[in-house]
């Protein structure tokens, strides 16, 4: 059977993605998996210099989706089935490119974990993810902006003389493209993926790679690496290196022997094939190796906890079987950044695919002859020698110029491109992708001026690079420019100077509210409380002056009117807090972030009882963020009952 590619539609149980959210990303990311500079102490060398390499301080440019709810109805998904003899792979370009299915077909099994529902979660660096399937993870710590987002898909020669389907986008937060490369040889038991990550730039760049794998979690199944140790991370945000496969009392290997949620980064000995499988009770599942450029390893489990389990129901159908995630990556941890010099590449090749070992060997109680056979089984069904021909076959089709074109990303790439003059051949950010989004910055780089806007409307989004600033700098001075502008310092870290480019604009502008926003957060993160409640309060009510109908206004409203809640909170102006609450939308206040504020606005006000009941009426907070404790904790102020099961997210041990 030739190796064929289609188009296809899926039909799933999903939920909305929603708007995007207006407001740009001010504060610093929110991320769980930092170290302080005590817990470096210790570390190897080269782990430590990394971890203090770059880590991302800002999400700017891109904007944060949290406009998703938890309603799900029948919709159509697009798809890219590929598809030989042995394997069926299928592709969702649309949502990050991310591999949904890897079924082997003469047995009919499906490889991955296959979530049998669409429902984001607040698991992305800028909200919006969603469990099961292979994704790919670039940009920084965290699952990648976009793993909700379109990527540009195309048909490209294969190696072999076949077919591919080419990914490829631009990635905002470091600004470097990539492409990914999916291929079936024909008779092959493997998928082959070629991925590059190009730098374009005249500075180095710093890179982040984790190529996540989500596999079924069966009582029975075991993880497998070519590693004796392993460096442990838990949401107490803590590195240790610990022996591998057992530690405190129990064989960490099997995803349901933890209890919390936990990271284990594989030390992979320098020279060692790169492997890691997901082997079932009968020693069959699923394996991922690659060239030696991903050197990482990982296991993540949820672990059989409480919180753990309840995160597994969150994001999928009550009543499906659990997964665990097993990842490599550019690193040894999930804390690295890589350095990419100017005008260069990384590059590499990995392989998925079934396996089969002998059951008593893999889950015997020698670790050593586990992973011997893990390897022996590994090296039978694809040597190692294979996987770097491929590699070298795939690095000669990497720069062919796609043909038919299969799916449309975003045109950020093609704005840059087209105004650095960036050649990259094999994946094209032709001009005709620019779009709505794009076309003031097209015309701020060809006249000098950022155009008005044509009607009264939530700002566009800002961009921050250095070049972009130089333009808005030099442009007339105009309220929406001066709030671009802002942003951009901002995001350089010259706070002084963006607050005084949104104090300008804001003396002329006609549409107070995204300046007054911006500066309240100043005011926030400068510990200025009081200052900060009065410019949301304004803000807000100017926003409510001006609102008309549809999602970019509501989205406006909800993130506004929830920032401004909190910071009127904060400072203790419960009548100004109850003022927005009351003039929010009704759909809104239905919204489980209002209901938790409504509960916690209560509780300000000596209404304890009430705000109790806001938790017993039940609600549910769709964008609660990755090892968030806020339901735990304003629980706990109201009462010294036990947390309601429901509301226990939380993902590491009391105290």
């Amino acid at each position: 059977m030739a190796t064929t590619v289609r188009r296809a539609v899926l039909t799933l149980p999903a939920a909305p993605l929603g708007p995007e959210n207006p407001l740009p990303v001010l504060r610093a990311p929110a991320e769980v998996h930092t170290l302080d500079e005590r817990s470096r102490e210790g570390l190897p060398r080269d782990m430590a210099r990394q971890i203090g390499y770059e880590p991302l301080r800002s999400l700017l440019p891109v904007r944060l989706r949290d406009g998703y709810q938890r309603r799900r109805q029948e919709r159509d998904v697009d798809a890219i089935v590929i598809e030989n003899a042995h394997l069926r792979v299928t592709v969702l370009p649309g949502l990050g490119g991310r591999v949904h299915s890897l079924v082997h077909l003469p047995t009919g099994r499906e490889l991955l974990y296959r979530n049998p529902v669409f429902q984001p979660a607040n698991f992305a660096l800028n909200g919006a993810w969603f469990s099961g399937g292979i994704e790919w993870n670039i940009g920084a710590t965290g699952h990648t902006t976009l793993s909700c987002a379109p990527l540009h898909a195309a048909l490209v020669p294969a190696p072999d003389g076949g077919v591919m389907v080419r990914l490829w986008e631009w990635e905002r937060l470091r600004d470097l493209p990539f492409q990914v490369d999916l291929w079936l040889p024909q008779d092959a038991e493997f998928l082959y993926v070629g991925v590059r990550v190009r730098n374009p730039h005249e500075r180095p760049a710093p890179v982040y790679w984790w190529s996540n794998t989500a596999v079924p979690e069966d009582p029975g199944t075991r993880v497998l690496a070519p590693a004796e140790e392993a460096w442990h991370f838990g949401y107490e945000r803590a590195l240790r290196r610990i022996p591998v496969p057992q530690w405190e009392g129990a064989d960490r290997t099997y995803p349901l022997a933890s209890t919390y949620p936990a990271d284990f980064f594989y030390e992979v000995p320098a020279g060692a094939r790169p492997w890691i499988a997901s082997l079932d009770a009968d020693g069959r599942g699923l394996v991922q190796t690659s060239t030696a450029r991903l050197r990482g390893r990982k296991l993540f489990v949820w672990g059989a906890g409480q919180g753990g389990r309840r995160w597994q129901e969150w994001l999928t159908e009550p009543g499906t079987g659990g997964y665990a995630e097993i990842q490599a990556g550019l690193a040894r941890t999930q804390l690295e950044h890589v350095r990419l010099e100017a005008g260069a590449e990384f590059s590499w090749l990995e392989a998925y695919g079934p396996l089969a070992a002998d059951p008593a060997a893999v889950h015997g109680p020698d670790w050593a002859a586990a992973r011997g056979e893990a390897l022996r089984a590994l090296d039978a069904a694809l040597p190692g020698e294979l996987v770097e021909e491929a590699y070298k076959a795939w690095r000669g089709a990497a720069d062919t110029e796609p043909g038919e074109r299969l799916a449309e990303g975003s045109g950020w790439g093609s704005l840059e491109v087209l105004c650095a003059g960036h050649k990259l051949p094999g994946t094209p950010f032709a001009e005709a992708a620019l779009g709505e989004e794009q076309a003031p910055w097209l015309e701020l780089w060809r006249t000098g001026v950022f155009p008005a806007p044509r009607r009264v409307a939530p700002p566009g989004p800002s961009l921050v690079a250095p070049h972009w600033r130089d333009m808005l700098e030099t442009a007339p001075a105009e309220p929406l420019t001066e709030y671009h502008l802002g942003v951009a310092q901002w995001h350089a870290g010259d706070v002084a100077q963006a607050v005084r480019s949104w104090e300008r604009g804001l003396a002329l502008a006609p549409s107070r509210w995204p300046l007054l926003r911006c500066l309240a957060v100043a005011d926030a993160l400068a510990g200025d409380r009081v200052r900060a409640a009065e410019r949301y309060a304004e803000a807000f009510d100017d926003l409510v002056e001006e609102s008309r109908g549809g999602d970019p206004w509501t989205a406006a409203e909800s993130a506004l009117g929830g920032e401004a809640m909190a910071a009127l909170l904060a400072a203790d102006r419960l009548p100004a807090a109850r003022s927005v609450w009351e003039r929010l939308r009704p759909a809104l206040r239905e919204q489980g972030r209002f209901r938790l504020l409504a509960a916690r606005l209560l509780a300000a006000e000596g209404h304890v009882g009430a705000a109790r009941r806001v938790f017993e009426d039940g609600f549910e907070l769709p964008d609660l963020r990755e090892g968030d404790e806020i339901l735990s904790e304003v629980w706990s102020r109201l009462t010294d009952r036990p947390l309601p099961p429901s509301y226990d997210f939380r993902m590491r041990p009391p105290g």
